[in-house]
């Protein structure tokens, strides 16, 4: 018996709207891919660069931000299936720096306004961004606490520049010296959790965190160019990065090949958005996810724990003031939002995945046995998806027979 794959005239429409973005110089190019059961289809469009000839190139090396979110939380769980974590029991053992936390009375207060925390931050919070402290979603300087944020250079407050961070030890040195903005587990903070996952995984590991996921994720997928880097040898294929100006309507450089903040080996592996990917990389990595932990013979997660994973976690009130990210629709499970109700052609209860601030987006769609990569080289303008996320995903729900 055949499954069903993806219609031809679908797709041809889906080429159609996605070339008008590189023709309206929107962004000098992207990659996308849709595979619905065995069929599978990419589009490489445009340009690596503005004014530059290089053609986009399917093997074309993104900064993929935000969705590296998903994977380190895979090896997160890697780690609990070996029981050298466990996801209620408390951090500090491996991350002292993050011990006695001291809470903020408000989000307002001066930072040495504060209150003791409640309890200890456990592995599940960390994983379910529920640790109290994250992104705060305000302009520049409103509150005291995000001066510290941006002099510490903690991340969640702006693009990233990996090459720029601090060391790993002096990043969890800083973050530690910082006073929580909510009590552990009392709701959805974004970004700063993925981090620290990050630096619990290398320490529990006795790995940096790079090496663990090249050993036990990236290697066994076939993930060859998935990296916290790009090497020299593989430079040509790093499009430039761009944002939009508002003021000139047009694309400014952020990062180029040549000189880019990713091609030294970062001073901090970003567990929240420092990855370099392949849209087929990320296919290998999704598919695993779709085929619940397995990769032909290699079973990276059991399906219990990619069940666990790409459920629900977090209750109404958990969620409530992260519209901004999630919606009004969706919710979080471990390490990527789930959609938990249908309002969009797209948007199916239990489809899972995220979207990355340079200009990323992937999703999982266990019921319709659908997967959606789109990889661009424009950064998003707002926490909103932008119009070519929203047209991308119509368009490949659409396309499915």
């Amino acid at each position: 018996m055949s499954m069903a794959g993806l219609s031809k005239p679908r797709l041809d429409r889906m080429h159609q709207v996605l070339s008008g973005y590189v023709e309206r110089n929107e962004m000098p190019g992207l990659v996308a891919l849709v595979g619905h059961h065995d069929d599978v289809h990419v589009e490489a469009l445009g340009t690596m660069s503005v004014g530059h000839p290089a053609p986009m190139k399917r093997d074309t090396i993104f900064r993929i931000a935000s969705i590296t979110k998903p994977i380190v939380a895979v090896a997160a769980m890697i780690l609990v299936e070996e029981c050298k974590l466990r996801l209620d029991e408390s951090i500090e053992a491996w991350l002292p720096e993050l011990a006695n936390r001291r809470v903020l009375k408000s989000i307002s207060s001066q930072l040495d306004e504060t209150v003791p925390a409640l309890r200890v931050i456990t592995v599940r919070d960390l994983l379910t961004y529920r640790m109290g402290f994250g992104s705060v979603m305000a302009m520049p300087d409103t509150y005291p606490i995000q001066k510290l944020i941006r002099e510490y250079r903690i991340g969640g407050d702006g693009p990233p520049r990996p090459s720029q961070a601090p060391g790993t030890e002096e990043w969890l040195q800083k973050l530690g010296s910082l006073p929580w903005m909510a009590q552990p587990g009392e709701r959805w903070m974004y970004h700063v959790s993925a981090d620290v996952l990050g630096v619990l995984i290398a320490r529990a590991s006795g790995q940096s965190l790079g090496r663990f996921m090249r050993e036990r994720i990236f290697d066994p997928l076939g993930m060859k160019d998935a990296a916290f880097h790009v090497p020299s040898e593989k430079i040509d294929r790093l499009p430039a990065c761009y944002s939009f100006n508002r003021q000139t309507n047009t694309l400014d450089l952020y990062d180029d090949a040549a000189n880019s903040a990713w091609r030294p080996e970062p001073p901090f592996e970003s567990g929240g958005g420092g990855l370099v990917s392949t849209i087929d990389d990320y296919f290998a990595f999704s598919r695993m996810m779709l085929n619940k932990g397995q990769h032909g013979r290699e079973q990276v997660l059991s399906r219990a724990a990619v069940e666990l994973m790409t459920s629900d976690q977090l209750t109404p009130a958990q969620r409530t003031g992260s519209e901004i990210f999630l919606g009004a629709y969706g919710s979080w499970g471990f390490g990527m939002a789930v959609d938990i109700q249908r309002n969009e052609i797209f948007q199916t209860p239990g489809r899972f995945g995220w979207t990355g601030g340079l200009g990323t987006t992937a999703y999982t769609d266990p019921a319709e046995r659908l997967i959606g990569i789109l990889f661009t080289q424009r950064m998003m303008d707002s926490p909103e998806p932008p119009k070519v996320f929203t047209d991308f995903w119509t368009l490949a729900y659409g396309a499915m027979e």
